[in-house]
């Protein structure tokens, strides 16, 4: 077992994590179940969204200009030669599982500022992120880079989580409201069009243990 103690943290960008990141800051990541996870009924119906997109086809006349355009998003995310495919990909899809409303808004390379190792001059970059005009990050999203380069997206997700706590609770105090103890991001890691979800529970202690040298 590795002590994580020993192990030498030093100030980087959220894109230069790795899992000896994690392991310097004593973060475990746990499976859970769908059950678990999503707390909900699986085999419910998605309401809202377009029936033709269970069964689609680009050859069929009939589908909306919507899911044409989204079915387009899919083959080229499926079909990857740059990363930007996945991002707009991963955006249509929150978009039609009815993520954005009135207020909400997604950005794609957004950088989160990142305080670290006594450094305020680092960031996290998200490759897509669901901010609250009125007031905070809402979610992150962080794609596979090893079909691009040697990088992995859960060290670099569970940053931007990290980070994301730090600029909300800034937010918070310019709003003249007390910071929170503790906020968990809810991030997405995409594996070709396959995401993974987590659940991130940034408390003060974790975020302090980060930002101070």
């Amino acid at each position: 077992m590795v002590d994580g103690a020993r192990l030498i943290r030093s100030a980087k960008s959220g894109s230069d994590w790795t899992f000896n990141d994690l392991m310097a800051y004593n973060i475990t990541v746990t499976p859970q179940s769908p059950e678990q996870f999503f707390r909900q009924n699986h085999g419910t119906p998605l309401e809202g969204v377009d029936p033709s997109l269970l069964n689609p086809s680009l050859n069929d006349e009939n589908i909306s200009d919507a899911v044409f355009e989204y079915l387009g998003h899919l083959d080229l995310a499926t079909n990857v030669t740059q990363e930007s495919f996945i991002d707009a990909f991963a955006q249509k899809t929150l978009q039609i599982l009815g993520f954005v409303e009135r207020g909400l808004i997604f950005t794609a390379r957004h950088n989160i500022p990142l305080r670290i190792c006594g450094d305020n001059q680092r960031v996290a970059e998200t490759d897509v992120c669901l901010l609250d005009l009125r007031s905070m990050i809402l979610l992150v999203l962080q794609d596979d880079k090893t079909v691009f380069s040697r990088s992995y997206p859960e060290p670099q997700v569970i940053a931007e989580a990290i980070a994301a706590y730090q600029d909300n609770n800034e937010k918070r105090i310019l709003r003249s409201l007390p910071p929170l103890d503790a906020m968990t991001i809810p991030c997405i890691t995409m594996v070709g069009t396959r995401p993974i979800f987590y659940l991130v529970p940034v408390t003060e202690a974790l975020s302090n243990a980060v930002a101070i040298e």
